[in-house]
Order: C-alpha cells, then sequence, then structure tokens
C-alpha cells in the first residue's frame, strides 16, 4: 500500500475508532432500493466509476445515475488491484498519481446527493490499515450504504460483516462460478444489499461475449435466495447486459465506462454508453 492511500483514514486494529449513531445514517439504503426496482419489473443496472478518476469523475457519476443507473460503485483505488483487469488497474494508477485517498474520495462524496445507491469497491489492505469500525464510519458519514471486498475471503469475514452492519454499510459478498453448492447458500444468507455473481474465473475487463457460467451461476444463485443477484465481470456491450441479466436481476458495467473516460469520452460518453444500457435491459 502507498503511503498516499493510507493518509485520510487513520491506522488501527480492525475494531478501532467509533461508529456512526444511526441518526448520522445518510445515502440510499442499498437491498430495500434494489428490490424496489426488481418489484417495479425492471433489470438492475449497476455502473461504476474509479474515485478520483480525473478532476469531473463526480459528473461522471451524476451522469451515470440520469442515463439510468440504479446504483453505482465507488472505486477506492488500491496499488495491487489482484481481481481487477487493464482497464480498471489504469484508472487506479490514474487516480492514485492523482493524489486520490480513501479520505479525499469520501469528502466529494459528502456533497453529492444523488437518488441511487453508492456502493464503495476496494481491498481488504485499506480496510485492515484504517480498522474496521473507522473505515465503515468513513464510507456511512459520507452516504456510502454498501462496500464490496473482494480479496476477503468468506471464513475470515465474520468481523468486517457485523461491524459493517453497525454502521449502517450493508456488506455485498461475491459468488464464483466454482462455488459449491454449501458454500454458495452460506455466502447468499451473509450477503447484503445483492449478491454480487461473478460471470468468469479471472479479472475484470471487457469481453467478446459473456460466459455460459454466467447464466448457469446467475440460476443457481437464484435457487437459494431471494436477495437481489446481479452479475458482474466481463459485460461490454448492450447485448451482453441483456443476456447476463436474462437469469438475473441485473448486471454490473465496469471497465467499459472506465475505458471511455481513460480515453477522454467525458461524463457525456459515460451517461450517453449508460442510457444504451439502460434500455437494452429494458428491452429485454
Amino acid at each position: 500500500m502507498t503511503d498516499s492511500q493510507a493518509r485520510g483514514v487513520g491506522g488501527g486494529a480492525p475494531d478501532a475508532g467509533r461508529g456512526v449513531p444511526p441518526d448520522a445514517e445518510r445515502g440510499v439504503p442499498v437491498e430495500a432500493r434494489l428490490r424496489e426496482v426488481r418489484s417495479a419489473g425492471r433489470k438492475i443496472l449497476v455502473t461504476y466509476v474509479t474515485g478520483g478518476l480525473g478532476w469531473d469523475w463526480l459528473e461522471a457519476l451524476h451522469a451515470m445515475v440520469a442515463g439510468g443507473a440504479d446504483l453505482v460503485e465507488i472505486g477506492i483505488p488500491f496499488s495491487d488491484p489482484v481481481m481487477d483487469g487493464p482497464t480498471i488497474q489504469e484508472a487506479s494508477t490514474r487516480a492514485l498519481e492523482g493524489g486520490a485517498t480513501p479520505g479525499s474520495i469520501m469528502d466529494r462524496l459528502r456533497g453529492v446527493d444523488v437518488p441511487v445507491p453508492l456502493v464503495a469497491m476496494t481491498y481488504y489492505n485499506l480496510v485492515f490499515r484504517s480498522g474496521h469500525v473507522r473505515f465503515s464510519s468513513l464510507l456511512a458519514e459520507a452516504g456510502v450504504r454498501g462496500a464490496i471486498i473482494p480479496d476477503l475471503p468468506l471464513e475470515e469475514s465474520d468481523q468486517w460483516e457485523r461491524t459493517s452492519s453497525e454502521a449502517g454499510v450493508e456488506a455485498v459478498l461475491l459468488a464464483a462460478p466454482v462455488t459449491p453448492e454449501e458454500r454458495l447458500a452460506e455466502l447468499c444468507r451473509r450477503s447484503r444489499g445483492f449478491v454480487y455473481g461473478v460471470n468468469l474465473m479471472g479479472v475484470t475487463g471487457e469481453r467478446t461475449s459473456v460466459a455460459e457460467s454466467a447464466r448457469v451461476l446467475a440460476k443457481r444463485l437464484k435457487a437459494v435466495t431471494d436477495k437481489p443477484v446481479v452479475m458482474g465481470f466481463g459485460i461490454s456491450t448492450p447485448d451482453q447486459a441483456a443476456a447476463a441479466a436474462a437469469e438475473a436481476d441485473g448486471v454490473v458495467v465496469a471497465s467499459m465506462l472506465m475505458r471511455l473516460l481513460l480515453d477522454g469520452g467525458g461524463p457525456a460518453a459515460v451517461g450517453d454508453a449508460v442510457a444504451v444500457m439502460r434500455a437494452a435491459l429494458d428491452r429485454g
């Protein structure tokens, strides 16, 4: 971890710090809102933006919401993003070079008012370095009501799940195509907000097609949970989004949107791309 990543979040043991009192909660709850979207007969569209990627990353966030995103993931950059492919890695590197830290990203989000949930995506090194209570409080105070920590194993996540829940932050867990049935059921039971289904084994990134494993995993997840099931990794086109959502409640689109920003497309181009994805999901 770089020194710049640690600034603004402090250090200490996993339970160091203080929690957020219930009346201080901000932002939109994750699972309740996604259930509303599903009940309305719509597929859930989750988009992603790397926090600190350029001066206008918040404009990109607003453009995603205007384009029809139901939830936005906020990537908190980390120097060793083991589950991210080249596009998200490049976005993280640029954000870190620009001085982005967990604290600076959350400071910017404190002034944001959007009608959809915000969920942080980062790696456990940052959570541990800050301390579970302090990190979950940092998110909650900024109106971020969910968190995805992809490198935290299920066997070691009890404390984080408990602490984040106490702060009003829903801990989203990931399921992979090779997850055995018993573990899949346990993962679904403990996940909060939604269950994140990983379309394929490997890292994030744009793909030419959606793997058959995505359809199979979505059906397995839907068979064991009523929580929203959202599929991600490798969704790059409207047709792929519609295909991945066929057996699930929705999809995550990330690398394709970050590639637009990295190539200079700007928030308007991102908003247009999200609107096209939204239309494809609505057509079914």
